[in-house]
């Protein structure tokens, strides 16, 4: 990137930069007739001057009167045939000079709007280069950099460039044309005041910069620590299950409250400096008038000068100051963002950087690679001169099962990054037939070469969207827009390439389908849920897909379907032997094994209106509450539940599974009602506070009496909450009815998963294995309906979290693995990818994998030495070298060989 901020703003803004100089230049001309008309107006439209020797004025095709322009017979006319006396004179030059102080305020509202515009857009392109940069790192350059400081300067610090670089010639431009015309003005005035102006404000000038340079080191050090201390937060955040675990949470606030001190010192030392430049150069500011005063007063009582040109000199200056310190804290800024600008491109011009050619977009489908892979004398050195990988020198077909074997740190970890080009080798080649990898476009590696290591992460979207992820690069199929989005989207486009941005768009459908095996959106699941049954992960989707909720207006097959599967399920349930196993929604009845919230909405919250948190203060349901006189009930049934979870629970850690399991109080909000309870001792209820009585009339809404088994629901209390029920559902309002959905037996409910609407009831607490038995009940309806696969592609749509955080380590690698199975590559490199499963599924995975890659090329750095047996070639790897190779079976007699497999 360029260096200096000044030829990057010019080389990519010059055009707009000389459309706004224009404006400035010709504003210039309107603000200095601003300046003149004062003057007219005092001496002769106040004082009357030019009419103590013309009878009247009229007005000679002239924009500004002034005595110069006296015609020859002592008249001065504006227009032939228009005659003014003092007065109305006075109102034409006062209007006159609202008129140029208008003109003059629109000029400043353009000037600053396009400058606005043109800054944000220079911001816009500088964000993107940069992130366009960090896709150009090396990898080995990640492990050097945080991720919160790369994203921080590209969000927090560039942010003041952008401001900065519409004024970065239009500025100085537009204040010092400001201030030269002032001074033009004064010194036509009289050249002795000009003198002494000019004369501060070199002062001004000289000693406000000095002062301020120290304000710009403790501005880049405030920088460089509020940088770091993002990082160490950051650290702090990915790293909080370690603090937790080792107990150092408190030396965490230490090393923090040595950073806050540090910016805090930094920013009272920038505090001080600022406001006392700031304080001298006010004061020097005020020396001007003063002189002005002083000594345009004496050349007015003692020479020929004018009231009006004092007055003039006085308006001038008045103007003159603002430009002048706009001028000085523009050049402070100039430094300063120079100096930031600097630091991010420093930061953004790593060693080893890829060659942007290496990641255009294909025009279409790429070619297969085909020949040996060939190693030279690959060497990989760290930046302490440590080599993991020193002069591996191998040759293989791309179509050939290759293990790697070795202790930890033994070299096949990084073999395999080299072979997927995500690591560089510091000396010697890795060709693929004729072509070196290091010159294969990315294009090209990602869609033939898939590599899956030991850490996978996955984005926060769905777990199709994740699966896919490797098939998006390039747009197949283009956006549809009606005319209205279609014109926006142009205006769009049209800015992006001012900005300097790709007119890529990504509401295109960029999924190449053909790499995956599939024709089009329309199949494209069908190859998902092949690779998540080699990788063993579609009884986990089915299961996500059960506890999802579908769109029944968007997708009415399957919800009918569904509805099919509940009647097949409820004829099943009849058997006398299965009844038992599920509670069925009745209006009628009361289920034990529904929470009381449940139980007296009889429905699924479409929003938070009713969640359990929320239901206790809901009106309407407090109203039909007390309509059947239960909230005093419900209130001491949350003082038994309080007392009863507090016994049970006082004495465990936080943590604990059975917080979990048995208790709805929340470890952290257990002091809480213990502290309620003891308020409450030799007390009634109603003595508490209202926050007290609300936080324990909610606990009873999460109540299920099969689950806790408390006995604080009898049949007499099952009649008052059905009544209750009724209650509610009586003159629900509409806002409320729109947030709950009703239970309906031959009804889809749309807010409900797939699971409860098939079960319409609960699944009965305490039965013997009775989760699972309902689950293969429902398993076995859903074959038989041939319903499993729309299930399977409701889990799909399953959202993984950040990071792929809710679901399982062993989940997001096999999320993983079948990222890199669906596109089919050539080569598939594999470090350790199944060393998260246990044994048993480690193998069946590996042959499932090596199974759906028959014809195809695999390497795969294995933790376990024993599945090395299913490759058609083993090499193992000690200390950065290759000590053995061959196939399995002639490596038996190998001493390192039998050592790992001795070693399991």
């Amino acid at each position: 990137m360029e260096k200096n901020l000044f030829k990057y703003i010019w080389r990519h803004s010059r055009h707009d930069q000389l459309i706004i100089l224009f404006l400035v230049i010709v504003a210039q001309v309107f603000y200095f007739a601003s300046l003149s008309i004062p003057k007219t107006i005092v001496n002769d439209g106040i004082e009357g001057k030019v009419f103590k020797t013309i009878s009247e004025v009229s007005f000679l095709r002239v924009s500004v009167p002034v005595p110069s322009f006296l015609s020859s017979s002592g008249s001065l006319t504006l227009f032939d045939g228009i005659s003014l006396t003092q007065w109305p004179y006075l109102v034409a030059m006062s209007c006159l000079f609202l008129v140029m102080v208008t003109v003059n305020g629109m000029f400043k509202k353009t000037i600053n709007t396009q400058k606005g515009r043109l800054g944000e857009r220079m911001l816009r392109r500088l964000r993107y280069e940069l992130y366009d940069r960090i896709l150009l790192f090396p990898s080995a350059h990640f492990r050097k950099v945080k991720a919160a400081e790369l994203s921080g300067m590209i969000k927090d610090e560039v942010e003041p460039l952008g401001g900065f670089i519409g004024d970065a010639y239009v500025q100085p431009a537009f204040l010092g044309g400001q201030a030269l015309t002032a001074l033009l003005f004064i010194m036509l005035q009289s050249v002795w005041l000009g003198l002494i102006v000019i004369a501060v404000l070199a002062v001004q000038a000289f000693v406000i910069p000095r002062l301020r340079r120290r304000i710009l080191v403790l501005g880049r050090e405030r920088q460089i620590t509020a940088r770091q201390l993002a990082g160490r937060i950051a650290e702090t955040v990915d790293g909080v299950h370690d603090v937790h675990s080792h107990g150092t949470s408190n030396y965490e606030r230490a090393d923090i409250a040595q950073r806050l001190g540090t910016i805090y010192r930094i920013r009272f030392d920038l505090f001080q400096r600022k406001f006392t430049a700031k304080f001298l150069n006010n004061l020097l500011a005020q020396i001007t008038p003063f002189m002005i005063y002083l000594i345009g007063g004496y050349l007015v009582l003692f020479g020929d000068m004018q009231v009006g040109s004092v007055v003039g000199v006085l308006l001038a200056y008045k103007d003159l100051p603002g430009p002048v310190k706009e001028l000085i804290d523009w050049d402070q800024q100039r430094q300063d963002v120079q100096q930031k600008y600097e630091q991010v491109v420093e930061q953004f011009e790593p060693e080893g950087m890829l060659p942007p050619a290496l990641q255009a977009m294909p025009d279409g489908p790429v070619s297969p690679l085909s020949g040996d892979i060939v190693l030279t004398g690959v060497t990989v050195a760290d930046d302490g001169g440590a080599k993991p990988i020193d002069g591996v020198s191998l040759v293989t077909p791309i179509g050939r099962r290759l293990a790697l074997v070795g202790p930890q740190g033994g070299g096949k970890e990084v073999l395999t990054q080299v072979m997927a080009r995500l690591m560089r080798p510091s000396a010697g080649t890795v060709r693929i037939g004729d072509v070196d990898l290091s010159s294969l476009p990315e294009a090209v590696t990602g869609a033939r070469i898939a590599y899956v290591g030991q850490d996978v992460y996955l984005f926060p979207v769905s777990v199709r969207d994740n699966i896919l992820y490797g098939l998006k690069r390039r747009p197949v199929i283009a956006a549809v827009y009606d005319d209205v989005a279609r014109r926006e989207r142009e205006r769009f486009v049209a800015e992006s390439r001012r900005a300097g941005n790709p007119d890529l768009n990504p509401a295109d459908d960029w999924i190449d389908y053909e790499a995956a095996g599939a024709t089009g959106p329309g199949d494209v699941d069908r190859r998902i849920v092949d690779v998540l049954r080699a990788v063993e992960l579609e009884e986990d989707i089915y299961h996500f897909g059960l506890r999802g909720t579908i769109d029944a207006a968007a997708r009415p097959r399957v919800a009918e379907s569904i509805l099919m599967a509940r009647d097949e399920l409820h004829a099943r349930l009849a058997d006398p032997a299965l009844a038992s196993l599920v509670e069925p929604f009745d209006r009628a009845r009361y289920n034990r094994n529904m929470s009381i919230a449940e139980n007296l909405l009889f429905g699924t919250p479409v929003d938070r209106t009713f969640d359990p948190d929320n239901i206790a203060a809901n009106p309407h349901m407090r109203e039909a509450l007390g309509r059947v006189g239960l909230e005093t009930d419900l209130l001491q049934m949350g003082v038994a539940i309080a007392e009863t979870m507090v016994e049970l629970f006082a004495d465990l850690p936080v943590g604990h599974p059975f917080f979990e399991q048995f208790s709805f109080i929340a470890a952290e909000d257990l002091p809480e009602f213990r502290t309620i309870l003891s308020r409450l001792a030799g007390k009634s209820v109603a003595d508490l506070d209202d926050a007290a009585r609300a936080r324990l009339a909610a606990l009873p809404f999460r109540y299920i009496e099969a689950r806790h088994r408390l006995g604080l629901i009898d049949a007499a209390m099952e009649g008052r909450l059905l009544a209750a029920r009724r209650a509610f559902a009586e003159n629900l309002p509409p806002a409320a009815a729109t947030a709950i959905e009703f239970y309906d037996r031959n009804r889809y409910n749309t807010a409900a998963t797939l699971q409860d609407n098939i079960l319409f009831g609960r699944i009965v607490y305490g039965q013997a294995q009775g989760p699972q038995r309902v689950g293969a009940l429902i398993s076995e309806v859903l074959e038989g309906l041939e319903l499993r696969g729309a299930v399977v592609e409701v889990g799909l749509d399953y959202n993984v979290g950040v990071a792929g955080k809710r679901l399982s380590a062993a989940q997001r690698q096999k999320v993983g693995l079948a990222r890199g199975l669906v596109k089919r590559p050539d080569l598939l490199v594999l470090n350790e990818a199944t060393a998260v499963l246990d044994g048993a599924a480690q193998q069946r995975v590996l042959d499932k994998i090596l199974d759906a890659c028959k014809g195809r090329g695999v390497v795969w750095a294995l933790n376990r030495a024993s599945l090395a047996d299913r490759f058609d070639q083993v090499i193992v790897l000690q200390g950065g070298k290759v000590t053995a190779s061959g196939a399995p079976g002639d490596m038996t007699g190998d001493k390192n060989f039998a050592d790992l497999l001795a070693a399991g």
